[in-house]
Parts: C-alpha cells; sequence; structure tokens
C-alpha cells in the first residue's frame, strides 16, 4: 500500500532521516531535479549509504530512487551506485515509452545479478508524461516489464516540454492537456494493472486544496499521490485510506466470492447483484486498506 510518497532531496542526510518518520508510505530518494549538477556524485553516495544503514524493519517506509533520464547520460551512474544496495523501486522520470522501461529492467537486471541480488527484486516506478512523446505513447507501457509496479504523471516538466506558460488556468484548474495527462496514466495504469499516482500539489502551504485534490484522485482511481513537503503526507494519507464502512464492505465480497469458487459470476449481497466488477472493486479497497486480496491484514 503506497499512499504517500514523499520526496526527499538524494544529497541531504538530515532530510533523509527526517523522511522516515513523516509517516509516508514510502520515500522518493531523488537523485535528479533537486540534486545539481555538481552534487550528483555526493547524493549517489548518500542515498547508497542511508539504504544500506536503514534496515527494513516493520513500518519502514519503501525506499524508491528516482534516477536522471535515461538521456542524460548520468541514469547509469546512478543505477551503478544505488541498485547494490537494494532499494525498493527505481523512479524513471520523463520515461518515454514501453521500450524505456524495458531498457531499465535489462540495466537493473546486470546491477542485480552483480551485487549478487535476486535479480527482478528492484521494482520500476514511471513519471510517463512528463514529455509530449510520453503522452503519446501512454499505451506502450503495459506488459514490457514485470518489475513495473506504477506510474505517475508530472505537469511541471511537460509545461515546460510543451511551452505551456501554466499548467494551470486563472481559477486553478488544469488546463486541457495536463487534464488529458492525468486521465492517460490512470488508463494507462489499469492497462498495465499497476498503480496509478497522482501527481503532486505544489502549494505545500494550502492544505484544504490539497485535500480536495487527494479526494477528486481518490474518486477517480488513483491509488496514491506524490508529495513535496512532509506536511502534506497526512491530508494524503488520510485521503487514501479507504472508510470503516467501504473496507467492511469489500472484506463481505472477497468472502463471498471465496466460499462460491472461482467460476462463480454472480452473487446476492444486501439484496443486490454483485459481479466481477464488484470483487475487482473489492480487491482494489482491500489493498488500499492494506489488507491481502482475502481480506487479511497484510503484513510486511
Amino acid at each position: 500500500m503506497m499512499r504517500s510518497l514523499l520526496f526527499v532531496p538524494g544529497d541531504s542526510e538530515r532530510k533523509l532521516q527526517k523522511g522516515i518518520d513523516s509517516g509516508a508510505d514510502a520515500l522518493i530518494l531523488d537523485l535528479e531535479d533537486s540534486v545539481a549538477l555538481s552534487r550528483k556524485d555526493e547524493a549517489r553516495a548518500t542515498v547508497a549509504s542511508f539504504l544500506e544503514g536503514s534496515g527494513r524493519a516493520a513500518g519502514t517506509p519503501w525506499f524508491i530512487v528516482r534516477i536522471n533520464a535515461l538521456d542524460t547520460g548520468m541514469s547509469e551512474n546512478d543505477l551503478a551506485a544505488v541498485v547494490s544496495a537494494a532499494p525498493d523501486a527505481i523512479l524513471l522520470p520523463k520515461a518515454g515509452s514501453g521500450a524505456d522501461i524495458q531498457e531499465l529492467s535489462a540495466r537493473i537486471g546486470a546491477h542485480e545479478a552483480e551485487a549478487g541480488l535476486e535479480v527482478g527484486k528492484v521494482r520500476i516506478h514511471a513519471l510517463m508524461t512528463e514529455t509530449a512523446g510520453g503522452m503519446l505513447a501512454a499505451g506502450s507501457f503495459a506488459a514490457k516489464s514485470e518489475r513495473l509496479a506504477a506510474l505517475a504523471w508530472g505537469a511541471e516538466d511537460l509545461a515546460a516540454d510543451i511551452g505551456a506558460s501554466s499548467n494551470k488556468d486563472d481559477s486553478g484548474v488544469y488546463t486541457d492537456v495536463f487534464r488529458m495527462a492525468r486521465s492517460l496514466t490512470i488508463l494507462a495504469a489499469a492497462h498495465s494493472r499497476v498503480d496509478a499516482i497522482d501527481t503532486v500539489f505544489t502549494d505545500f502551504r494550502d492544505l484544504d486544496g490539497l485535500d480536495a485534490e487527494c479526494r477528486a484522485a481518490v474518486r477517480d482511481g488513483f491509488s496514491g499521490k506524490m508529495a513535496i513537503h512532509p506536511d502534506q503526507v497526512a491530508v494524503i494519507n488520510r485521503a487514501f485510506t479507504p472508510p470503516p464502512a467501504d473496507v467492511e464492505r469489500a472484506v463481505r465480497i472477497l468472502a463471498l466470492f471465496a466460499a462460491a469458487g472461482p467460476d462463480t459470476g454472480v452473487l446476492s449481497l444486501d439484496g443486490k447483484m454483485i459481479d466481477r466488477p464488484h470483487l475487482r472493486q473489492a480487491e482494489r479497497v482491500a489493498r488500499m486498506a492494506g489488507l491481502k486480496p482475502d481480506g487479511v491484514p497484510a503484513v510486511d
């Protein structure tokens, strides 16, 4: 379950340590935008040391490393520095197509083998709408690697790529291109059977605005949201945690289908028909609540 994914600059050991206590489900240890070019090597060493010394105790957030884009010439040095320290996932920015996912998967696999890690252990998250090309290739991300665990969208880099002066109108609503990017991310994630992660809310002081954006994201099918400030984490976690009544209903649906057997198509709950789409929704609610598909609490 990853409701909140907090960005932390990779060159700040103090902020990395502080992130562990933020309550975020995942920390995105950043080697890209938040790190100056002159500090890339220092950030790689800091992140690797942090990963090696942090352990994986119960309650520890997931550790996801955002590397530099594949076309920068820096991503291989990023991977060489951090994969051996076994992060939970690599976040690929400016992913252009499914071919980029395949390339990254192969490169991660080579570093896993070199480090003696189980091949396939490190997952992949991808920011797929930061470029026009990534948006237009949204359908290509499916089935390109079993490592792919989540797709996310970003509005700031996309604005720069297409030459937009802003990604929102005067009333604070995303303009058409950016609403399209958001929608394509939901669709591509569903097509790929992975989590859809909503973009950051940049005004970290506006917690009411963040809450409204989170609730819209939950409504539309996102599984979690990225954060840029620790104060945003509690708001995100609250919004992406299903209400108890929804969880209770989901558990009942899962139990009914489990008892009926795998060939069952239609059942009745509280006098209403439920079928396979209801089962899939119940599985989603259970996963967001930290339960296994059978409704039993998950143990990390």
